[in-house]
């Protein structure tokens, strides 16, 4: 007496049905609901899932057992579920298209294609000096070849037996009760080591040691084109490990630009930071800046133009090249004006009446910050003075940045800066 016979009953047989009989009627009910014939029906395809689920269950001797006895719930506590997909399940079961019943749908079967050993990734670290002007970069690798000594067998011809206690999988199936419940796990076997082969030490190839790979050094060329961004990857198929049986590898190398001293970018476009003098920013002068390519860019400031502090300009196309196209983006400078500290005579002489008048004569005129007190008030006068900052503390500092007293810098603590690029 079984337990539950609900997967029989998707199936269509009794719960003593033969091996021939489950399979003769798997496969009588695939066919007739698998997706590809019944594309305009989805209940066929949910119907498809449960006929393979349930074929693959009691096709299984140790997981039909654990079924019988302990239904679904054993199943799921014993770790038989998962399983492989509907899909592969048809496919290995008919065949992928050689078989009479392979590829009778049309092809709409998913391809089991070959097998491939792992890609190589690698991160590409690129000035962008090299980005602008283009590089090739040669850059080695270590990966595993087939021994060409043995040609992968890792033995002498003939030497390497399949292991007999897997059949040549490298993992044996275990069950172990406990309490009411039988637990079914995967475990390495023993006698191969995982390796589902038999090589008798005196039999292991020289070369390989019986690993059927050795490794090689392989010195790649990869081409940096001009404008990649940080993220562009570089692929060199089948240059990647190898393995008996399998597809190479790939290897992958992804760009990652490096941090510059000069120039922040962003996409095709440059960023650049020039302080001035506050005369040059009133009356004119030139700048010089040092591009990607070893050209200096000289850039005039018109006298009277007036920059402000923090004021943005643009060189249109010195910026980066467009990846894959002839354009360039623009250069951005955005001006940092350093004030003098005082202006007047030497040892800090007030200024002149002179050199006030000169500025007068060149400057707008003043633009009074406050209206002035009443005619009857009551007015005091002071001088401005200089932060001491050993006296104010955080203070001043404070109330420039906004910031909160829980940010000044405690004795013994360590200053921890984040550096700009």
């Amino acid at each position: 007496m079984v337990k539950d016979q609900k997967f029989y009953d998707i199936l269509g047989v009794s719960p003593d049905a033969t091996e021939a009989q489950l399979k003769s009627a798997y496969k009588k009910g695939a066919l007739k609901h698998h997706p590809d014939k019944n594309a305009h029906n989805p209940e066929a395809a949910e119907k498809f899932k449960d006929l393979s689920h349930a074929y693959e269950v009691l096709s299984d001797p140790e997981k039909r057992q654990i079924y019988d006895q302990y239904g679904e719930e054993g199943l799921e506590q014993g770790g038989a579920g998962g399983g492989m997909a509907a899909e592969d399940l048809f496919a290995q079961f008919f065949g992928g298209g050689g078989g009479p019943f392979g590829g009778m749908f049309g092809g709409g079967m998913r391809e089991q294609g070959p097998k491939k050993a792992r890609t190589i990734s690698h991160v590409h670290k690129v000035s962008l000096e090299d980005i602008y002007r283009g590089k090739v970069s040669k850059l080695a690798l270590q990966k595993s070849v087939i021994c060409p000594k043995c040609d992968g067998r890792g033995g002498k011809e003939g030497a390497v037996k399949k292991c007999a206690g897997c059949d040549g999988r490298g993992m044996k199936h275990m069950m172990r009760q406990m309490g009411p419940m039988i637990q079914r796990f995967q475990t390495v076997c023993p006698d191969c080591q995982g390796e589902g082969e038999i090589i008798r030490d005196r039999d292991r190839c020289k070369q390989c040691n019986g690993k059927k790979t050795i490794i090689e050094r392989k010195v790649l060329h990869v081409h940096v084109d001009r404008g990649v961004k940080s993220g562009h990857r570089i692929e060199f198929r089948g240059e990647g490990d190898q393995l008996p049986g399998v597809e190479p590898g790939d290897v992958v190398f992804e760009i990652e630009q490096k941090p510059h001293p000069r120039f922040q970018r962003k996409d095709d476009d440059l960023f650049y930071h020039a302080e001035i003098d506050l005369l040059t920013a009133l009356a004119g002068g030139k700048i010089h800046i040092e591009h990607l390519d070893e050209r200096w860019l000289t850039v005039d400031i018109i006298p009277g133009e007036c920059i402000s502090p923090g004021e943005v300009k643009v060189i249109r196309g010195q910026g980066m090249p467009s990846y894959r196209h002839h354009d360039y983006g623009n250069l951005y400078i955005q001006f940092d004006v350093k004030f003098p500290e005082h202006l007047g005579g030497e040892d800090g002489a007030p200024m002149s009446e002179e050199q006030i008048k000169a500025l007068e004569s060149v400057l707008p005129p003043r633009i009074a910050s406050s209206a002035p007190p009443p005619t009857d008030a009551m007015v005091e006068d002071f001088t401005l003075e200089t932060v001491d900052a050993a006296r104010e503390g955080g203070r001043a500092r404070g109330m420039a940045g906004g910031e909160d007293d829980d940010d000044e810098m405690h004795p013994g603590a360590e200053r921890v800066q984040c550096a700009s690029q």
